[in-house]
């Protein structure tokens, strides 16, 4: 648990009355039926310790994936799973995007690896382009991280820049680490993964967090060939890591690809609707193909909505954005509804 230090995520909604929370990007449908059900039903099990092999997670997960058992690792959400690899990899130098997700150079400091940035902007909408490629052939990194889509700007670094960026990295003997926690929730759901058997360099993270609603189970899962590097990240962690209820809770999520569809289809026009309702109001949404958008808005607009119970994030914490920078959630269209009053509210009191 964090202790007398900041939080520095969304999803906080303890300390205040908040009913209505876009400060964190899960599933705007909440949880599956059946992973409920599922968690209910492991509780007959609570007396007893956990799989420490997952096996039948790790089963179901590389039937739902198409890669091999053996290439499949999980652990006590996303977050463990970075700071186990940068445990295992000890990179000195590590390249990420700038605004990105806080966790990989937190993780990467830890071990005591310098981080350079390649810097996103406004100016471009926040879209990494092919001079990234040059970027790294000057730095030679240890390893590469990128977020696709990227937390908390929504875009997607194209596939064919990827393939070139991978073509790179092997190329120079550079380890490639890629977030696709939020990729199924997006437009475009083509994921690097076909690539993960013959590119022992390529690592590809994924999460239950986001896509099924899963946030309080903590449930994430790694796909990579480099079986040595993932027998060192197991060795980073204790053996029950994952539940009884998460290891339950995964299996019947993995299940439930059409809840997933019907969710990526209410994103895509609730997105929509809410890019066109905020620029309405004079505030710069940068385009998003992601379950959730980046905005450019009144100063103090997070404390203003959290008098109408809502929350949004604050990213004037991430590398590269300053104070106006907000990230919101897509909920259902009621609660957008919401979201846009409130936001009005405060605009016409300026």
């Amino acid at each position: 648990m964090l202790y007398k230090t900041v939080n520095p995520h969304g999803g906080d909604i303890y300390n205040d009355k908040i009913f209505l929370d876009f400060s964190s990007n899960t599933n705007p449908l909440g949880t599956p039926v059946s992973v409920t059900d599922a968690v209910k039903e492991s509780l007959k099990h609570l007396h007893c310790y956990p799989d420490p092999y997952c096996r039948k997670l790790v089963h179901d997960i590389s039937k739902s994936e198409g890669i091999e058992e053996d290439y499949i690792l999980c652990g006590n959400g996303a977050a463990e799973l970075i700071y186990s690899y940068c445990d295992a990899v000890k990179p000195k130098l590590a390249v990420e995007l700038a605004p990105t997700f806080s966790e990989y150079s937190a993780a990467l400091i830890r071990v005591g690896c310098k981080v350079e940035r390649y810097m996103l902007n406004q100016n471009t909408e926040f879209k990494i382009d092919e001079n990234f490629l040059d970027y790294i052939k000057d730095k030679k990194p240890d390893v590469i991280f990128l977020c696709n889509p990227n937390n908390p700007t929504g875009r997607l670094i194209s596939h064919s820049l990827l393939e070139k960026i991978l073509s790179v990295c092997k190329e120079l003997g550079i380890r490639l680490f890629i977030d696709e926690c939020f990729l199924d929730l997006t437009d475009n759901r083509t994921s690097m993964k076909i690539y993960i058997s013959q590119n022992p360099s390529l690592f590809i993270l994924k999460a239950f967090t986001k896509s099924y609603g899963m946030a309080g189970i903590r449930l994430g899962y790694c796909l990579c060939s480099d079986t040595g590097l993932l027998m060192e990240m197991s060795k980073n962690v204790h053996p029950w890591n994952v539940s009884v209820i998460a290891q339950a809770a995964g299996v019947a999520a993995v299940r439930e690809q059409n809840f997933v569809k019907k969710s990526v289809n209410i994103i895509c026009k609730e997105r929509k609707w809410l890019k066109e309702k905020l620029e309405s109001l004079g505030i710069y949404v940068c385009p998003s193909e992601a379950n959730y958008i980046l905005i450019y808005g009144p100063l103090g607009l997070d404390i203003k909505l959290k008098k109408h119970g809502i929350a949004i994030r604050n990213c004037d914490n991430f590398y590269g954005l300053t104070k106006g920078w907000y990230r919101m959630a897509i909920r259902l269209h009621k609660e957008n509804e919401m979201l846009i009053a409130a936001v009005k509210s405060v605009c016409e009191k300026r």
